[in-house]
């Protein structure tokens, strides 16, 4: 823990009730984020109070503060420009640094005899033309499929004239979306005037493109050529429908973006899609590192991104309520000499986009962080159902099994992305509960648990983004009066509710049981986190009751007590290899004479 802490705390207690700005400095005098405040005593003061309350990344950061400045401002708009200018200025290690996909982005015609054009990220083949540089990915490759559907140019993988007539041609020629080259009737020539025709759609737009085509299939008509004419023909009424197409995405002719966020513990994705004239024209994508507190994060990102943009559209729509959003639409008025509006939609189309844009972001991040789209829904769904701020992708739950008063275990397991995640597990044998008492034996598991975490254990240093016990509301109560006892108050708590078949049917929480049959993908999750934790305990259970077993036969020989048992049980461990120990080993591991060994060796063959 910071030894700074009780300086720091009262340095904070004394600064004024005035907007300002904060800055937060390192041991190596470094300043490692800068914030605004209202009230300069109340922001500062809450990062060094309660701190096993904040989240990872604000933890981190109050653990590397050494000291701290601060500047105090006649208002706060004024405190906001010049937090802006600050981070711009210093680029604070804690504060968001936008990470982006964007890189070269390039459209490629292929040197072929029969080109090809696709999204490129360089332009190091000698051989080829290139379209380019361009900044988004997305418009690249959006175009890219739009020209080679509109203009029915092969996508597969066949390279011609080699591969002509060897092979049925494929759906795509069926659903006219290909012209068929690989029939093999259609000449080098004619293949080139579409590649030309698409590369000017993409040069020019489809606005030029009609304009050319239409008068390509006019002369086309007057030269008797009807089949090239008719082609041509189709090739305009496909730009005309993609035009209809794109323009319905939106019923809104003013230019404006939506922003949605996706986030887990250790990262966030953020996908901002642009909408101008009613049609999408761009996306973009960022990567925020650490953990962040959902409104903080989707401010600091806005102040961010658009204080480095050089325009802004007049309407901005985000998937969570900024208080600062009034404050925030001041500073971009002033910066941009317009008036702004910050959105947060609450249905239809709207709120459509935003879905959309949470979903572009979500894919990004299943794709950054190794999980697949499949495991990101069911958390994402999870967190929806429970009405948590962010996916929940580190899960605990918790189990106890029992066999009478003798074999009281306990297992932990973890879901780590959605899946089990086994070097998480964690086995317990209850010690200090009389009788069988479930509620008391899962506190004292879950205590023990939380008492390693606060004291630093290594092992036990992961704070769970929520916990699942295998039971109902009385261990809901007892585990939440236990998590409270020790000023553990972030971390949602419910219990997995079996049917009278054992299987799962419901949650329970402080506000009763939420049913969750009605979603596949949320029952799935949870009926394996059920399943896993009471397999695993009783595992551990059985496993424990027969080295029990084992230990009290072989006390039954004279001067093999309990702790030589034990120490017998612990190096052979399985029944099979105890069996198969020799008189020496015996010997050594017990630490008995040989005369003892060799009665113990033949009591564990006759009677194990």
């Amino acid at each position: 823990m910071n030894e700074r802490l009780p300086f720091l705390r009262d340095k904070a207690g004394r600064l004024p009730l005035r907007p300002g700005v904060y800055q937060m400095r390192g041991f190596d005098g470094k300043i490692l984020y800068i914030g605004k405040a209202k009230a300069l005593k109340n922001r500062v003061s809450s990062y060094f109070q309660n701190i096993f309350k904040h989240n990872e990344k604000t933890f981190k950061l109050v653990e590397n503060i050494n000291d701290f400045d601060f500047i105090i401002t006649d208002s706060e708009l004024d405190a906001l420009i010049l937090e802006a200018r600050l981070i711009k200025q210093y680029q604070p290690k804690y504060n968001i640094l936008l990470k982006d996909d964007k890189g070269l982005n390039y459209f490629k015609i292929t040197a072929d005899k029969y080109p090809r054009i696709v999204h490129s990220f360089d332009n190091n083949d000698k051989t080829a033309s290139y379209i380019g540089p361009f900044a988004s990915s997305f418009t690249v490759k959006q175009t890219a499929e739009e020209a080679n559907r509109i203009f029915m140019l092969p996508t597969c993988s066949r390279i011609f004239p080699r591969d002509f007539g060897k092979e049925r041609p494929c759906l795509n020629f069926y659903i006219k979306k290909c012209m068929g080259v690989c029939l093999g009737n259609i000449c080098a020539e004619e293949y080139l005037s579409q590649i030309n025709a698409a590369v000017e759609y993409i040069k020019a737009g489809s606005r030029k493109s009609i304009e050319e085509l239409t008068a390509d299939m006019e002369n086309s008509s007057e030269n008797l050529q009807f089949e090239r004419a008719a082609r041509i023909r189709d090739q305009i009424k496909a730009i005309k429908r993609s035009e209809t197409l794109q323009r319905i995405e939106s019923s809104k002719t003013i230019g404006y973006d939506v922003v949605g966020f996706a986030q887990s513990s250790a990262l966030a994705s953020v996908a901002i899609i642009k909408y101008r004239d009613g049609r999408i024209i761009d996306k973009e994508n960022y990567f925020l590192g650490d953990e962040y507190e959902p409104e903080q994060m989707r401010y600091e990102f806005l102040l961010e991104y658009y204080d480095r943009s050089d325009e802004m559209p007049r309407e901005v729509c985000i998937d969570y309520e900024l208080s600062d959003r009034e404050l925030l639409e001041e500073y971009f008025k002033s910066k941009f000499k317009k008036k702004i509006s910050i959105l947060t939609p609450k249905r239809g189309e709207g709120l459509a986009q935003i879905t959309l844009a949470q979903s572009n972001a979500a894919e990004y991040l299943a794709v950054k962080s190794g999980r697949t789209a499949k495991e990101m829904a069911a958390l994402e769904k999870l967190a929806q159902v429970l009405g948590l701020s962010k996916m929940p992708l580190h899960i605990e739950s918790y189990d106890i099994s029992n066999l009478g008063e003798s074999f009281k275990v306990g297992g932990m397991i973890v879901y780590k992305n959605g899946k089990p995640f086994k070097a998480g597990y964690r086995k317990f044998t209850v010690k200090d509960v009389a009788g069988q008492d479930d509620y008391a034996s899962m506190s004292e598991m879950v205590r023990r648990r939380f008492m390693r975490f606060l004291n630093g254990d290594g092992s036990f240093s992961k704070k769970p983004d929520l916990i699942f016990l295998d039971g109902g509301k009385g261990h809901v109560r007892a585990i939440k009066a236990v998590l409270g006892e020790l000023g553990i108050l972030d971390i949602p708590v419910y219990g997995l509710v079996k049917d009278e078949r054992h299987h799962t049917r419901a949650l329970t929480g402080d506000g009763g049981e939420l049913r969750i049959g009605l979603d596949r993908q949320v029952f799935a999750l949870l009926t394996a986190i059920q399943d896993e934790v009471h397999r695993f305990s009783i595992q551990f259970q059985r496993g424990t009751h027969k080295k029990k077993t084992y230990e009290l036969q072989l006390t039954k020989v004279k001067g093999i007590g309990e702790r030589k048992a034990i120490s017998l049980i612990k190096h052979f461990k399985t029944k099979q290899k105890l069996k198969e120990a020799t008189a020496g080993e015996l010997m050594d591991i017990a630490k008995i004479s040989m005369e003892k060994a060799e009665e113990l060796f033949l009591f564990i063959k006759e009677n194990l």
